[in-house]
């Protein structure tokens, strides 16, 4: 196996074991190392498959993520949202540089409804503004992610499983505190995102299919 293959299969077992973490006795550190473990992993599979700056930005999203994990559990909840927002501003970036520049009127239409209705969900669960300016960055990540080049059955679901995530996080900060339910789905869905953006950019990437071609994805 391929150095390459082997860092993918070894973050998406590491991301996907993570949802049984709390059914074992384990350390905080080793929880820490467990939860960030994943999403890292992506950075660095997408850093070694790098070749021009895409490459990079989008190694440079999966490692914001990374640390958004980390620092989420070590230092709480809004120095985690720090990281994930310098994350979702690269990856903004990341996908105004992959522009589709052909878009149908409901591909435009779920673009602009992502963008629209991330911060107003945000704002009605939780009524905190510094969340609501969280989720419009979060919002304009799936929205330029939807209607970037890069193929929407990865990279733009992927961002949808983001926002999803991130919403019923805000909804345990408001009418569903206290619901175990939301936990089981948390985690599952963000670490899927995530792994989807990033295969979904970097597979993109690396075949090098002229702007035509991917009009049609």
């Amino acid at each position: 196996m391929k150095a390459e293959r082997f860092i993918l299969a070894a973050a998406l077992i590491a991301g996907a074991s993570y949802v049984f973490a709390d059914r074992f006795d384990t350390t905080t550190s080793l929880m820490l190392l467990w939860k960030g473990a994943g999403v890292a992993l992506l950075a660095l599979w997408c850093a070694v498959m790098a070749r021009e700056t895409d490459g990079w930005l989008i190694a440079a999203v999966m490692a914001a993520g990374a640390a958004g994990d980390v620092l989420r559990e070590a230092a709480g909840l809004s120095a985690g949202a720090a990281a994930f927002f310098v994350g979702h501003l690269v990856a903004i970036w990341l996908y105004l540089r992959n522009w589709r520049p052909v878009r149908s009127g409901s591909q435009k239409a779920v673009a602009i409804g992502l963008a629209i209705a991330t911060p107003v969900i945000a704002w009605l669960l939780t009524r905190s503004i510094d969340v609501t300016f969280y989720a419009s960055a979060l919002g304009t990540m799936a929205a330029a992610a939807w209607a970037s080049r890069f193929p929407r059955h990865r990279g733009g679901i992927g961002a949808v499983l983001f926002v999803a995530s991130d919403l019923l996080i805000f909804a345990r900060m408001g009418p569903l505190a206290g619901s175990a339910w939301t936990g089981f789905l948390i985690w599952p869905l963000y670490f899927a995102g995530q792994a989807l953006i990033a295969t979904g950019v970097v597979n993109t990437l690396r075949k090098g299919r002229p702007m035509t071609e991917l009009q049609g994805l």
